[in-house]
Formats: C-alpha cells, sequence, structure tokens
C-alpha cells in the first residue's frame, strides 16, 4: 500500500515522497481513510509508529478549501509538552509546503505578544498546550467557536500531567458538531472514560496491544548499587561505542551532576530538563539533532513524543517510577523500522519498580552480564569487537594454556592487532645510602619529689541542734450553728402578677375636670393718639403749641445736678413752622 491508496491530495503525497517517506505505517493506513470521511477517532498504538503524521496529513487536505477568520482557528491540536508541538508545528512546515496554510504555536516560555499577533492574523492550524490556551482564552484573545476539528495527541501523558480537566474545559467551549480525534500509546481508565465522554461513535484503533515496547528495540536489565550507577553507565557509553544517545533519569538535579560528570570523562553530551527556559532547551534539542553532542541527558520532559533520527541507544540512569513511561523512554530508539538497544539500570530499592514494568508489557527483562554481548551483529562487525574485548581481558596467572589459547584466537580473528612489543626492562633503582644513625637522647633529670602535703586539721565538731519544743494543739473549732432556712422566693412571674393587682387595685379613677366657665369679653379699648417721639406731644396738637410749651433748660431746677452747666448744654433751640 502507498500513500496514494489512502486518498491523498497529488501536492500532499509529493511532499511526504520529498520527505523519504513511500508506505505507510500500519496506524497511518488505519486512521487516515476514517478522518478523511469526517469520523471521530479513537488510535492506540506504540511511540514511533508514526502516530503524528496520521492526523497531520489528512488535515492539510482537509484544510485545502476554505480560510481562516481573526481569532478563530478552524482546528485545534492540543500537545502535552512544549517540545511536542514544536515538533508537530515542524511537521506542518514540511508536509505542508505545497498548501497555503497559516499555522499558531501556542506554548509557554515565550512572548505572548507575537503569538496574539498571528492569532488576529487568522489561523488554519492551532498547535497549543493546555496551560498557554486557557491564559489566551481568558484574556479574549482567541475563539473558539468555529473550530471544526480537535486533536488530542498523547492523552496519557495528558493525564500524568494533570491536563485532564483543562482538556474537559475547552471540549465545553468547542462547537458541538466537531471532528474529534484521540491519539495515545495506552489506554488507562481515565482516558477512555474521557473518550466516551467527548467523542461521538468514535472508531477505535489499536495497531499493537497497548503499552507493548517496540520489537526492534533489544531490552537489558542491569543490576547494580546506587554507588556504581555511574562507573556502570561510563563503562557502558565506552564499550558499546555509542554514536547518538540519550539518557534519562527522574530527577532534575540527577540530570544536571550526571551531565557534568559525562564532561569530565570526556564525553560530548548535553542536558535538558524542565528547570530551562525555552529557548534553552530548544537549542540543546538542536545540538543533539546536528550530531554537535552525542549523548543527551534528560528528565521525562524529552521522553515523549521527541522524534529523533539515529538514536541507537537509550539509557534509564534511573528505574521509571510510572510503568508507562519506560514506553515511551525506550521508544525514542527503534523509530521507523531501524533497530535500538536499550539498558536499564537497578538497584534493590527498583525491584517494584521492575516488576511493574514487566507487569505493563508482559515481558520478561532480559538481565545483562559483564562481558555479554548485548545485540547480534554481523560476523564482519562481531570480529573487531572480539579481538577487543580480548585484549581487555588481563591474562590469568598461573594458567598458560588459556592465555595461550587466548592470543591465538586474537590471532585468528585480528592478527595485525593481536601481537604487541614487549615492554623493555626497567633499569633496577639505585640503592639508596642507609640512614645516619640518630644520636641518642640525653636522660632527663629525675623529677624532683614534691613535698607531702600537711594534713589538714579535723574539723570541729557541730553541736546538736536544740529539739524544738512541741507545738501545742489546737483546741477544736465549735461547730457553727445552723443558719435559719430562708423562704423560698415566689417565682418571678407570681410576683410580677401580685404587683400589678395591687396597683389596678390603688389606682382610682379620677374625677372628671370641670368646664371652666366663658370669660367675659372685655370692652374694646380706645384708640390712643399717636404720640410724637422726637417732642413728647401728641401728633394731633399743632407746632405752635408745641413750640410754647418749651421752656428753657435752665428754667427749672429739678436738683439732678449740681455742678456747672456745660457750654453746648446751654444753646437755645428755637424751632421754626
Amino acid at each position: 500500500m502507498t500513500f496514494a491508496d489512502l486518498g491523498l491530495s497529488d501536492e500532499l503525497q509529493r511532499a511526504v515522497n520529498e520527505s523519504g517517506y513511500t508506505e505507510p505505517t500500519p496506524i497511518q493506513a488505519s486512521a487516515i481513510p476514517s478522518i478523511l470521511m469526517g469520523k471521530d477517532l479513537v488510535a492506540v498504538a506504540q511511540t514511533g509508529t508514526g502516530k503524528t503524521a496520521a492526523f497531520v496529513l489528512p488535515m492539510i487536505d482537509i484544510l485545502g478549501e476554505g480560510r481562516s477568520r481573526a481569532r478563530m482557528p478552524r482546528t485545534l491540536i492540543l500537545e502535552p509538552t512544549r517540545e511536542l508541538a514544536a515538533q508537530v508545528a515542524e511537521n506542518f512546515e514540511k508536509y505542508g509546503k505545497y498548501h497555503k496554510l497559516s499555522m499558531a504555536l501556542l506554548i509557554g516560555g515565550v512572548s505572548m505578544g507575537d503569538q496574539t499577533a498571528a492569532l488576529e492574523k487568522g489561523v488554519d492550524v492551532l498547535i497549543a498546550t493546555p496551560g498557554r490556551l486557557m491564559d489566551l482564552f481568558g484574556r479574549g484573545k482567541i475563539l473558539l467557536t468555529g473550530c471544526s476539528m480537535l486533536v488530542i495527541d498523547e492523552a496519557d501523558r495528558m493525564l500524568d500531567m494533570g491536563f485532564i480537566p483543562d482538556i474537559e474545559e475547552i471540549c465545553t467551549k468547542l462547537p458541538k458538531t466537531r471532528q474529534t480525534l484521540l491519539f495515545s500509546a495506552t489506554m488507562p481508565p481515565p482516558i477512555k472514560k474521557l473518550a466516551d465522554k467527548f467523542l461521538d461513535n468514535p472508531k477505535t484503533i489499536e495497531v499493537a496491544r497497548p503499552a507493548t515496547a517496540n520489537v526492534n528495540i533489544k531490552q537489558w536489565l542491569v543490576h547494580v548499587t546506587a554507588a556504581k550507577k555511574r562507573d556502570k553507565l561510563i563503562e557502558l557509553l565506552r564499550q558499546e561505542d555509542v554514536k547518538t544517545g540519550i539518557i534519562f533519569s527522574n530527577r532534575k538535579t540527577t540530570v544536571r551532576e550526571l551531565n557534568k560528570a559525562l564532561q569530565r570523562a570526556g564525553f560530548a553530551s548535553s542536558e535538558i530538563h524542565g528547570d530551562m527556559e525555552q529557548s534553552q532547551r530548544i537549542a540543546e534539542l538542536d545540538r543533539f539533532k546536528k550530531g554537535e553532542v552525542s549523548i543527551l541527558v534528560a528528565s521525562d520532559v524529552a521522553a515523549r513524543g521527541i522524534d529523533v533520527k539515529g538514536v541507537s541507544h537509550v539509557f534509564n540512569f534511573d528505574a521509571p517510577w510510572h510503568p508507562d513511561d519506560y514506553v515511551h523512554r525506550i521508544g525514542r530508539t527503534g523509530r521507523a523500522g531501524a533497530t535500538g538497544i536499550a539498558f536499564t539500570f537497578a538497584t534493590p530499592d527498583d525491584v517494584e519498580n521492575i516488576q511493574n514494568i514487566e507487569k505493563l508489557t508482559g515481558l520478561k527483562i532480559e538481565r545483562y552480564e559483564a562481558g555479554e554481548a548485548p545485540v547480534v551483529a554481523s560476523d564482519e562487525a562481531e570480529a573487531p569487537r572480539a579481538a577487543t574485548k580480548a585484549r581487555r581481558r588481563p591474562k590469568a596467572a598461573g594458567k598458560p594454556e588459556v592465555a595461550a589459547a587466548e592470543v591465538a584466537a586474537v590471532e585468528d580473528v585480528a592478527p595485525a592487532e593481536a601481537e604487541r612489543p614487549a615492554r623493555e626492562a626497567r633499569a633496577p633503582r639505585a640503592e639508596r645510602p642507609a640512614r645516619e644513625e640518630r644520636p641518642a637522647r640525653e636522660e632527663r633529670p629525675a623529677r624532683e619529689e614534691r613535698p607531702a602535703r600537711e594534713e589538714r586539721a579535723a574539723r570541729e565538731e557541730r553541736p546538736a541542734r536544740e529539739e524544738r519544743p512541741v507545738r501545742e494543739e489546737r483546741p477544736a473549732r465549735e461547730e457553727r450553728t445552723a443558719r435559719e432556712e430562708r423562704p423560698a422566693r415566689e417565682e418571678r412571674t407570681a410576683r410580677e402578677e401580685r404587683l400589678a393587682r395591687e396597683e389596678r387595685t390603688a389606682r382610682e379613677e379620677r374625677p372628671a375636670r370641670e368646664e371652666r366657665t366663658a370669660r367675659e369679653e372685655r370692652p374694646a379699648r380706645e384708640a390712643r393718639p399717636q404720640r410724637d417721639t422726637r417732642t413728647g406731644r401728641e401728633t394731633g396738637a399743632p407746632r405752635a403749641e408745641v413750640a410754647n410749651q418749651i421752656e428753657p433748660i435752665d428754667a427749672v431746677d429739678d436738683g439732678g445736678w449740681n455742678g456747672p452747666m456745660p457750654a453746648f448744654l446751654l444753646a437755645k433751640l428755637t424751632l421754626t413752622a
């Protein structure tokens, strides 16, 4: 089967062929026709089987018709991590280069201004992490009413990171008439419940049994103590001649310390973990993809969906706490039909974790012993490796036959490298001159004996204390006479009733007041003539008479003032008509 048989457009087939793919994987062959028909889909497949292209390719053809509107994306893809979201964006750019589609990437750790500007122009495909999407939605920068397709990728990882409540809220804001696709490597019960709630009669595709490891990956379990894990890792890195490898650890601090130890040992290594800025994580991942560094020490942030070609080895420096993480970790190698090797270090404290992994995968992980070949290779590749191991083994003392057999085996495999020139005998060391004898120490003079201490005089005996006289017994107290019992108080309600009754009896009705006799009307007063206040006369008198009534000021002696009259009072006033 080819991609042309799946019903893809000619432009899309051209972009796929230029990427180096000619035949679809089983998950792609099963999922693409159903997606093109507009059906809801639940796809369960191993990691590294091409799940990303299974929804990217048909989505590009579906979006070929129509146009985008501002702040209203036509399709939405939810990813659990920033790295996986960036990888999906790269696939859209690679496969959709012959389609005029706009795309926006909403992830945390980068500036929000460029993302909002892209949304304002209108996008066909929106790839986002749940956290940043909910942030922009709360700010009113995005509308989801025009979204016709929703893709939930790595749903089991979403469950582990606690994004399921956010996904449920996002689904409620989308239109009910939409196409929903759910992809996952495992199918735990919460994910099954989510699919039953938000998907409409979905088609279920299971390419392999959930939580199974890739058969192209050779798995080894290395028993080691916690103190020897780092030395054992360096030994395996040198013994296996690792070209490109990823080392996973459970803790961020272990990632930093292990990267420094590998760099001190001479390895070209780098690190990636959740405490790094997004720009730093992208830069280190690009260095690893370009081959500038051959070993990447990572936490589980890189365990999901990171597709790096040519990863030959995966080392689980710490046994994963969750069995599902083991499947995703070792899935970074053996991708797209290639083979790979996975080593898992197990300390005595990891027994339970290893049992859970073997129970989930249904596979007994083979134990790795020192000196055992981890992978069966061809005869040409095995010959120099056997010669190298023979050179590393020390010759056993007292067993010349075994040593001779080993040398013969080496000569048969690689005669040019078997014989080594004998080391030149070292010159005998010059005898050291005898040490000069030290002079005998002078005897120290004997110490003078100290005079004996004078004996202290015996202490005088203290006179015995006089005995205190016995206290006289106090006479017994007279018994108090019992108090007379007080009569019981009347209840408050009865007392109140009694007082009220007494008040009612004490009050007598007051006699009604006698009506007062009406007052006799007083006769009206006669109108008094108005007086002229200035002259002291009535207003009706003629002015002439008033003038005649005025007497000289000094005519009458009223006996009020006995002193001389002031001059200004002696002035006579003359009134004229």
